[in-house]
């Protein structure tokens, strides 16, 4: 089996390096786990020593540099079971579902960007995310119901449950109704020890980056904030 290194950014703020990190820890997938900080909201500069896009997630294997959270779960799935559902049909959605998130949601990232370690009481998002969150809503009940939970695909953890990971903590953290079937989707994702291992370290972190705390400041109030007392973290 090859010798992985996975490439992350911080667990409080990156949802993109969340995907393919809780779902080779959920699939006991053996990696080496290597965290390149945010010093500023656009670290494309910085990144591109080891990232061809200059962002994170990248997978180094060997000679081999995968990027793109995507590509990275594709590239897991030709070597690795479990990362699809086996079931067809199970199968065909939960693709679709995952570059569905992959190209989508927009409003949801913009508005109700993802900060593990605080509770904020969010301003009145617009229209377009209310459309994000039924949308988000609709297509959680759908593959709950379709195939039987407790994970959005069936009784095992899939590609798919790792790619609305992310959301799962926006949820908490802004209060969002996603309805009772995602409500507990979202319970069963935060008490996965996968992604408390990531809440863990988000809450150890002592480091902030100025850009990403302003993103959270303008969407609403910070009313609790669980995380390590902080510093600024310098470039």
């Amino acid at each position: 089996m090859s010798d992985y290194t996975l490439i992350t950014a911080n667990r409080n703020y990156s949802s993109w390096s969340l995907r393919p990190w809780v779902l080779m820890r959920a699939l006991d997938i053996p990696f080496a786990d290597r965290i390149e900080p945010f010093a500023q909201l656009d670290n494309y500069d910085a990144f591109r020593a080891f990232s061809p896009t200059g962002q994170v997630p990248v997978l180094i294997d060997g000679d081999r540099t995968v990027w793109d959270s995507l590509g990275i779960v594709m590239y897991l799935a030709d070597r690795h079971d479990g990362v699809w559902p086996t079931d067809p049909d199970a199968r065909a959605w939960a693709m679709c579902a995952v570059a569905e998130m992959h190209g989508g949601f927009g409003a949801l990232r913009n508005e109700r960007t993802m900060t593990v370690g605080q509770r904020v009481s969010p301003q009145a998002g617009s229209p377009a995310l209310a459309k994000d969150v039924a949308r988000l809503a609709a297509v959680w009940a759908e593959g709950l119901e379709r195939f039987g939970g407790p994970w959005l695909a069936g009784a095992r953890f899939s590609a798919v449950d790792a790619f609305y990971a992310p959301v799962a903590f926006r949820v908490r953290t802004y209060g969002i109704d996603v309805g009772p079937a995602g409500a507990r989707w979202v319970e069963a994702m935060l008490t996965h020890p996968a992604m408390q291992v990531w809440e863990q370290a988000a809450l150890a972190e002592t480091f902030r980056e100025e850009g990403h705390e302003a993103e959270v400041a303008a969407v609403g109030v910070v009313t609790e904030d669980y995380r390590a007392v902080s510093g600024t973290l310098q470039a």
